[in-house]
Parts: structure tokens; C-alpha cells; sequence
């Protein structure tokens, strides 16, 4: 007996947490009335299956968009028209938004846009999907459905296009990116041969894509438990430059990954951004444009950049005045970038000590303020900003307590003086 036939038949998901939530169990009972079939479908069956935890619950229903409203509604549920053209409403249940779908078939498909007929066929709507991993659904009792026979596919840890590879990527583009996504989340072995290839033929067809598809896309990716299965893929074949628009570091990236799983960290997206794609300033802000990233994400982005002016973690002294000018989190960030770019082993202790040198000093607080020079007269105007700066230069060289504030308002006077 091979191994695909002794996973062909799917497990019950009855006892799944996300089909007892009570939120779960409204939805269910509002679309499952008058003879209307609805089932999860994609990611929440595909997650319970393996184990993993499920966040999103998507439907789909036989009932058509305006009869899901009507019945949602009915319930005493929102009903939102989200996507109706295309047989999309999203019900909230508490708060909790599912995605319902009505069951379809594609008529005619350009780009992302297609143009669909509903059905009651959940064979024809399982054609219709990306991924044979994606075509499962489970009802309200947890039965899976497995209508075109691919659950073994999710067990085997196949990522495969349903049906003709490069038809699926033409109808959305961001599928080549979703195949890769996808192999660094669930796929193991070879990639399958057949998507690769068409997603390398038709990755001209990425440029059509907003910058915030592509931008989710690889957020997701950046973070996915097998991440660097998906970018060296996207690099073997010069996807991965298309994407970025530059010449990746994946040696950098890989280490970072290292560091962070060795420390227990939670995987941080624009940190690895950084870490695979920039060098010098002008990549963090061509990134930033070319992803319509927000500022803090390019700053992010910034602290790799390879230029005078970043932070020294060299010893425990410069690592402080990193600490105390950048703030808690830009100075960790800044210190998994210099980790990670330094080749230091995971387990090196000088750099586990700088990472945690916020939990053993906090940093003081410069103990004078402008106001401070204008009482006692030393200073006025652009004056003030000038000789604080210097002040603070000298008091953090002195290491930040040496000098009290009686001293520095007395260095103060003494520094006016010199200047007459």
C-alpha cells in the first residue's frame, strides 16, 4: 500500500477549537437553512488537518450572494457586500469576520478579474482554486471533503497547481508568488516541476501586480516556518531580483533566521527584509517606494544599510550609547542586523550579551533641558539646542552618570565663558 493511500481518506475535524467557537457555530447555523449546504474551505481545513493553529475561517455556500445576506441577516448577523460581483459577502459574528463565497465557475478569466457563473457543483468549485491543498472543505459536523482526491497532496507536502499550471497563474499573477509562499509554509521534497516552470515563464507577469499584493505576499513569506525554502527557490531562478528590483543577501537573511529561532524571537518581516535586500540607504528607500512600506518599516530597513553612522556594539560601553540613542527596539533590531552580518556563531556570547544588555541597564536620562540654560542665562536661542547637544555628547562619553546636574549646568557656564 502506497503512503498516498493511506492518508486518502481525511480525518473527522469535529472536535477542530475553530468549529466549536460560538462565532463559528452562528455562521453556520444562519447559511445552513433551507436546504443551503455551507463548509470552511482552504486555509482553516487545510490548517486543522496539519495541526496548525487556524486564524481565518472562509465559506463556501451554495446559497447565492444576496441570499447569505439575507440569511445572515435574518440572524441578526452583519452581512457585508465585499467582493458580491464575484460572490463574495463577509459576515461578522462578534466581531469575527468570515469570508463567504458562493460556489463558482470561472466563465472567462483575465488577470486577477474573472468573470463567473455560480453553481451548486462543489467538484467545479474545487477546480476553479489555486492549490490541490486548497480544494478541501469541512461542514458544521467536521467531515472533510475531498472532492477531487488531493488530500494526500497536503499530507505528502505537495504544492501543485490544480489543473493546467499556467492557466492558474494567468488568471492572478500573484500565484507565482503564492507558490512559492506556499512551498515555504507546507511544502517539502522537489518543488513540483510543472508550477515552477510555468511560474519562471510567466514571471513577466508579476510587474502587473500592485505593490501591496507583492508587498503582502512576501510579508507572509519573510515569516513562513520554512522561509528560506521559498526565497532561494525565488533566487535560483531570478525571481527573487525581479521582486526586489536589487541583488538579495541570503546568506545574511539565513543567519538572522538562525539567530532568531536559536534566541526563541518571533519572526520579524521588514527585519528580514533588511537583512536579505539592503546595503546601503538609497535600497531601504527604493524598497520602501517600490512596497509602499511605512516609515517605520523603512526605517527598519535602514538600520542594514552598510554606512557610516550606524550603531557600534563593539564592547559594552559603545553598545550602551547604541542603547540610550536608539530606544529599546531599534536597538535590538540594530543588534540582530550587526549579528547577522558579522557571521558570529548563534551561540556567541558576546553577542548574546549586547542582545541583552536591555534587560540588565536601563538608560538614564539626560538630566538637563533647555530650560535649564535659559534660567541660569548661559544660553538663548539656536544657542540652547547647540550647547545641550554638546553637553549631552560629553556626558554620555563620560558615562551618562559621571556628571550631575549641577555639574553640567556648571560645565555650561564654563563652555559660555570659553566662548566670549
Amino acid at each position: 500500500m502506497s503512503k498516498s493511500e493511506r492518508v486518502s481518506a481525511p480525518p473527522s475535524l469535529k472536535e477542530a477549537e475553530w468549529l466549536q467557537r460560538p462565532e463559528t457555530a452562528k455562521v453556520f447555523a444562519a447559511l445552513n437553512a433551507e436546504g443551503i449546504e455551507t463548509r470552511a474551505v482552504g486555509g482553516a481545513v487545510r490548517d486543522a488537518l496539519l495541526g496548525l493553529p487556524v486564524t481565518e475561517i472562509d465559506l463556501a455556500t451554495t446559497a447565492v450572494p444576496q441570499k447569505v445576506m439575507t440569511l445572515a441577516r435574518e440572524a441578526g448577523l452583519k452581512a457585508i457586500p465585499t467582493g458580491i460581483e464575484h460572490g463574495t459577502v463577509t459576515v461578522v459574528v462578534n466581531d469575527m469576520p468570515f469570508e463567504v463565497t458562493t460556489l463558482r465557475r470561472d466563465v472567462e478569466t483575465f488577470g486577477r478579474h474573472a468573470k463567473v457563473a455560480f453553481t451548486e457543483d462543489w467538484e467545479e468549485d474545487a477546480r476553479r482554486r489555486d492549490f490541490t491543498l486548497n480544494a478541501l472543505y469541512a461542514d458544521r459536523e467536521g467531515i472533510v471533503f475531498d472532492p477531487l482526491g488531493f488530500y494526500a497532496d497536503l499530507m505528502d507536502g505537495r504544492v501543485r497547481f490544480i489543473g493546467d499550471a499556467e492557466a492558474r497563474i494567468k488568471e492572478d499573477y500573484l500565484r507565482i508568488l503564492r507558490f512559492f509562499r506556499f512551498n515555504a509554509y507546507y511544502g517539502r521534497g522537489p518543488l513540483d516541476a510543472d508550477g515552477l516552470a510555468a511560474s519562471v515563464k510567466l514571471r513577466e507577469g508579476l510587474a502587473q501586480l500592485s505593490a501591496e499584493r507583492v508587498a503582502a505576499e512576501m510579508w507572509r513569506l519573510l515569516v513562513a516556518p520554512r522561509a528560506m525554502r521559498g526565497l532561494e527557490a525565488l533566487y535560483d531562478y531570478g525571481l527573487l531580483t525581479d521582486v526586489l528590483g536589487g541583488v538579495p543577501r541570503l546568506d545574511r537573511v539565513e543567519r538572522l533566521i538562525d539567530i532568531e529561532a536559536a534566541l526563541d524571537l518571533t519572526p520579524d518581516a521588514a527585519l528580514r527584509l533588511a537583512a536579505l535586500a539592503v546595503f546601503v540607504r538609497e535600497d531601504a528607500v527604493r524598497l520602501a517606494d517600490r512596497l509602499h512600506l511605512s516609515n517605520a518599516e523603512q526605517a527598519t530597513l535602514e538600520h542594514a544599510a552598510d554606512e557610516g553612522g550606524k550603531p557600534v556594539f563593539a564592547d559594552e560601553t559603545s553598545a550602551k550609547e547604541a542603547l540610550y540613542g536608539l530606544g529599546e527596539n531599534d536597538f535590538r533590531s540594530g543588534v540582530l542586523l550587526a549579528w547577522a552580518a558579522s557571521g558570529a556563531s548563534t551561540e556567541d556570547p558576546h553577542w548574546r550579551a549586547i542582545f541583552r544588555l536591555p534587560r540588565n541597564w536601563e538608560a538614564p536620562v539626560f538630566p538637563l533641558r533647555g530650560a535649564d540654560l535659559v534660567e541660569i542665562g548661559t544660553a538663548k536661542g539656536p544657542e540652547i539646542g547647540e550647547l545641550l547637544r554638546q553637553l549631552e555628547a560629553e556626558w554620555i562619553a563620560g558615562g551618562f552618570a559621571a556628571a550631575s546636574r549641577e555639574e553640567l549646568l556648571a560645565r555650561a557656564k564654563e563652555l559660555k565663558r570659553a566662548d566670549r
